[in-house]
């Protein structure tokens, strides 16, 4: 494919006309990616490099069913969705049918971000509640209303300009492995409990002080905290402390569902609760900028009661519905969630085999294909081993081509979510080069260990060098006296 710009160019024009809060992947050497197909993306130079990250292209880069639909559709017609479509009801039938029956009603946005901001508003009219409640190292979102519940993010704010509002409280992320309560210390389920029994806490708090609890959210699988499975049977625990309390809870759907966990659609599904809110959105549209609310009918009615009418103008409209329906198709038509299911357990039986290998991978943890590697100095102390794990994702990328973050609150977890046609052997792949770097952060390790230990017996031979010489010295000025 003809380039407009040389690679040297695009960089030029990035650096004069984009901010430089919008981050590139390996800034240091950023990948100027022209094309993609499958779980491959490729440069200008014609090299392939394979996504492990990319949970947005979720039935592959450039699905050329999905493509396809979106080109029939754009073709045809695009409107708002103020007009009768089909595309928009057979979305939101299709959608619903994968769900618990009594989220019926569907909101048809642009953006995961947009999900979730709409998902407060209709917390707050049905409940009229005003106090949120989010995980710590949550992420739901780039709009101000989520920046507020996205301590992810308010924790790297160093101007002071947004903070956290005193409407929203924050609990512990229910992380079992390096959290503030873990399994090392606990049964799983007293960690269980005890991460569930700090929002019973919060929540007794909001009570005291004359307040009405609104929601709770959660991703049902936390992406930017560490990829972490929350601990069997907290969620249920927390559902139940909140529906007493009388608020909602909130499914944060938008990286984690779709098939991904393999063994079910959604991933709030292995925890055995139904939400009153789903939101959802990145893969839904393959890359294209499409995402939903879904909530049930009293929910909506009260939304609806308020007086103010929803209009989004490009929610909902005849494209974006055609590709949501294209993707869905795929995911059904090629039986992606038990592929994911099938090559994700796969995948962790494999890193399984290499922790026992390698100390330095403290925990593997994840469901269908959201894999997390947490990386430790110590597996003992479980200190994290956060340059080791940016050692690893730039030599995965400069010597294999293969393409995979870092995150978690020490930014030492490896992260993978790729495309869903992710297979067996992009998994040896994988895992042949982790082995390959491991190895060397290990030789490595052990060289500067004999050094260290070298340094000290010279530095000991020195010492008894000088106190040798001293003594001699000593004793001949002892000798000359007499």
């Amino acid at each position: 494919m003809e380039q407009k710009l040389s690679k040297t160019e695009t960089i030029h024009l990035r650096k004069k006309h984009i901010s430089e809060a919008c981050q590139l992947f390996f800034k240091e050497d950023p990948l100027k990616i022209v094309r993609a197909t499958g779980q491959y993306m490729i440069d200008e130079d014609g090299n392939s490099y394979l996504d492990c990250i990319n949970n947005v292209c979720h039935v592959g880069h450039c699905h050329p069913y999905v493509a396809e639909e979106a080109c029939k559709q754009i073709k045809t017609l695009n409107t708002n969705s103020r007009y009768l479509h089909d595309n928009l009801v057979l979305l939101a039938k299709k959608i619903t049918a994968t769900l618990p029956e009594k989220l019926s009603v569907v909101y048809l946005v642009n953006s995961g971000s947009e999900a979730n901001d709409l998902a407060i508003r209709l917390a707050r009219h049905y409940t009229r509640g005003t106090e949120m409640i989010t995980l710590d190292h949550a992420y739901h979102g780039h709009l101000s209303s989520v920046m507020d519940i996205s301590p992810y993010k308010l924790h790297t704010n160093v101007d002071g300009s947004h903070t956290k509002p005193e409407h929203v409280h924050i609990v512990p992320c229910p992380d079992a492995y390096r959290g503030k309560y873990c399994d090392n210390q606990y049964s799983q389920t007293e960690v269980s409990q005890k991460y569930a029994d700090e929002v019973k806490d919060v929540i007794n708090k909001i009570h005291q002080q004359g307040k009405k609890v609104s929601f709770y959210i959660a991703e049902s699988m936390q992406s930017c905290g560490g990829q972490i499975i929350m601990p069997e049977g907290y969620l249920k625990q927390v559902y139940k402390y909140v529906h007493d309390a009388g608020g909602v809870c909130i499914a944060d759907e938008v990286q984690v569902g779709f098939g991904r966990v393999g063994s079910h659609f959604w991933a709030f599904q292995p925890e055995g609760v139904e939400p009153d809110i789903v939101t959802m959105g990145k893969p839904m549209g393959n890359g294209h900028p499409v995402a939903a609310v879904v909530t049930t009918q009293e929910i909506s009615d009260k939304f609806k009661a308020s007086g103010m009418q929803y209009f989004n103008t490009y929610g909902g409209n005849p494209v974006s519905c055609a590709v949501a329906l294209a993707v869905l198709h795929v995911i059904e038509e090629e039986g992606l969630q038990e592929h994911a299911q099938r090559v994700g357990n796969y995948w962790i039986n494999k890193v399984t085999e290499l922790k026992q290998q390698f100390p330095i991978i403290g925990d593997v943890r994840g469901r269908g294909l959201f894999l997390g590697i947490d990386l430790v100095k110590d597996c003992k102390t479980r200190e994290p081993a956060t340059q080791e794990a940016q050692t690893v994702v730039r030599r995965m990328k400069e010597e294999a081509r293969i393409l995979i973050s870092s995150d978690g609150p020490h930014n030492n977890v490896l992260k993978t979510k790729p495309p869903m046609c992710f297979s067996e052997e992009n998994v040896d792949l994988f895992c042949s080069k982790l082995s390959e770097i491991l190895t060397d952060l290990q030789t490595d390790e052990i060289k500067t260990v004999l050094k260290d230990m070298i340094e000290d017996v010279e530095k000991t031979s020195s010492t008894i060098d000088v106190n040798r010489n001293q003594s001699a010295s000593e004793w001949g000025m002892t000798a000359a006296v007499f």
